[in-house]
């Protein structure tokens, strides 16, 4: 067998390969629809106590065992204090202030969200994207996330709900491309 021979015959088996991978191959899964934020907040009633149904996991929560609020209360300045809670493995509580402030339209549901300390606000990196992209009619249950959907919460303005309820949340966030399946809930 001379080089060329042996060159083509590689060639070829690598083509009948790929096209063999290629019939055995997943078909492409479609990518959920852009997220989008809801077209309009009004954040003086969305301002308060709201308790954590869920979340996908994420580094800054692996310390909360449970017990997880955010409480929002709007400044002079128009921007929003975020006081984060919530229990750690110990028992004690932990808490990070914070603030967010609103982007894009007036009544958006788009803010950006801090916890690095004042002086380093003007860094773009320390803003967090916060993106409402669900809430009933009486302001009761939120989805919020962020563009990628890398990260999520789900919020309640009570600490527990209803089986039924999170049947129904559950599927809402199937709808939004979330996967319910990745979703901790908050431990009492």
């Amino acid at each position: 067998m001379n080089v060329l021979s042996f060159v083509r015959g590689l060639a070829l088996g690598v083509a009948l390969w790929g096209a063999l991978g290629c019939s055995f191959a997943a078909p492409p899964t479609t990518a959920p629809t852009p997220l989008q934020p809801i077209a309009k907040l009004d954040l003086p009633r969305y301002m308060g106590t709201w308790y954590e149904l869920g979340r996908y996991p994420n580094r800054f929560q692996r310390h909360c065992v449970g017990g997880t609020s955010a409480t929002y209360a709007v400044q002079p300045d128009a921007s929003v204090r975020v006081t984060n809670r919530c229990r750690n493995a110990s028992g004690g509580i932990d808490e990070a202030v914070g603030q967010a402030r609103r982007t894009g339209e007036p009544d958006g549901a788009t803010l950006q969200v801090r916890f690095a300390p004042a002086w380093l606000s003007w860094l773009p990196f320390v803003w967090g994207t916060y993106w409402v992209v669900d809430l009933d009619a009486n302001y009761q249950l939120a989805i919020v996330s962020e563009p990628s959907r890398e990260y999520l919460w789900v919020l309640s303005r009570t600490p527990q709900v209803t089986p039924a309820t999170w049947a129904a949340v559950s599927q809402r966030l199937s709808q939004l491309g979330f996967d319910p399946q990745r979703v901790v809930r908050d431990g009492p």
